[in-house]
């Protein structure tokens, strides 16, 4: 029940940032930006001691150590990989432009019609 009371409290403090940003319409944009910043920041900072939020917290750091563990291509890698993708497309833009010639003679055949 306390974690839900936590979660209601950080919900109403992020409303609250957001409603200072219109209630504060006759301010300087940086003190309405403020207002909003303010919110987000009490809303995490209450929304961080509930259950869903330590569990959030855990699932972060956990996906910061698998990402260390990928093995990023080398630059040679990629320039190859690139180059090998252009070469595919330019090869099958050129077989599709002959397909097409093809299939426009053979209508133009089949239908009759002068070129």
């Amino acid at each position: 029940m306390a974690d839900k009371l936590k979660f209601a409290l950080a919900v109403l403090l992020l409303a609250a940032g957001l409603a200072g940003y219109y209630l504060l319409s006759g301010q300087a944009m940086i003190f309405r930006v403020l207002c909003v910043l303010a919110g987000v920041a009490a809303c995490v900072a209450v929304g961080w001691f509930t259950e869903p939020g330590r569990r959030l917290a855990a699932f972060g750091s956990e996906a910061v150590v698998e990402a260390k563990k990928v093995v990023w291509p080398t630059r040679k890698e990629t320039t190859q990989t690139t180059l090998a993708v252009f070469a595919f497309v330019v090869v099958m833009a050129l077989v599709l432009w002959v397909v097409d010639l093809a299939v426009g003679k053979l209508i133009a055949v089949i239908l009759g019609w002068q070129q």
